[in-house]
């Protein structure tokens, strides 16, 4: 049981790293203006709910194999991305809104959060990846 918990959440985790780099080259793409506001908005709003999905995923599985620590560490990064979602201004496109992109910075303040993304990511796949071997080992 205790190793495919941590299969499961090893696979969201590259999931979830993957999409980190899809939102990192999409907004690094808008910044050098290689698209527009509009389609790179639309492109990332499309994957703001797997990715809380993704994030929720592995939160609940760390909650219901009672593994805490790493509960306790993907808590706060799934409650910022529900906080996000679901504090969307109205009249706004989503997430990310092709309005507001460029304005007060928030080009570089979604980019920022990519990157942190990326390295939570990276950080809890290699907690997850030791914890899957512990778990192979111990069978």
């Amino acid at each position: 049981m205790e190793a495919a918990v941590f299969i499961l959440s090893l696979i969201d985790c590259c999931v979830l790293i993957f999409l980190s780099v899809y939102f990192i080259i999409t907004l690094s793409d808008l910044e050098c203006d290689y698209i527009n506001a509009r389609a790179c908005c639309s492109k990332l709003n499309k994957w703001v709910v797997p990715e809380l999905v993704g994030l929720a995923l592995a939160t609940v599985l760390m909650l219901i194999s009672m593994h805490w620590f790493v509960f306790l560490l993907n808590l706060p990064v799934a409650a910022w991305n529900a906080y996000r979602f679901l504090n969307v201004p109205m009249g706004n496109m989503g997430v990310f809104d092709p309005t507001e992109i460029h304005n007060r910075g928030q080009l570089k303040t979604h980019m920022k959060e990519a990157m942190i993304k990326l390295g939570f990511h990276l950080l809890c796949f290699f907690i997850y990846l030791y914890s899957m071997i512990l778990a192979l080992i111990n069978d």
